[in-house]
């Protein structure tokens, strides 16, 4: 018996302790998860706001404000897109182009450096 439970408990340990890859999941199965990653083509873009369509739904991804810094994403243009789901739309975290461009857009986790708006960035 214990070393069977040796054997158990020495496996979860090492389980805990590797690398969580991004998941990539389809956008109608999304769920607030931060670090997911979605891929697909951009439909429309407007201001730093895009719809991502990775031909099992598509959703709006939110990158911010437009006085915080701009993007020039275009219709048609592949992306990957990691970040977290938000009620309604995916909040952008760093945007991959097919050329292997990485735009980041902020780190994962807490309030983005906008919270507050421009008088907080001023200071």
């Amino acid at each position: 018996m214990k070393p069977i439970l040796t054997t158990v408990l020495t496996s979860t340990l090492v389980a805990m302790t590797l690398p969580v890859a991004e998941a990539q999941i389809p956008i109608r199965d999304l769920q607030r998860n931060p670090g997911t990653s979605i891929s697909g083509e951009i439909r429309s873009v407007v201001g730093n706001e895009f719809i991502l369509d990775d031909g099992t739904g598509q959703i709006i991804v939110d990158a911010g404000p437009r006085w915080y810094h701009q993007l020039s994403l275009e219709p048609g243009e592949q992306v990957t897109v990691v970040g977290e789901y938000d009620d309604y739309d995916f909040d952008a975290f760093r945007i991959t182009r097919s050329n292997g461009e990485v735009i980041q857009i902020r780190e994962g986790g807490g309030p983005p450096p906008w919270a507050g708006g421009r008088r907080r960035l001023a200071r």
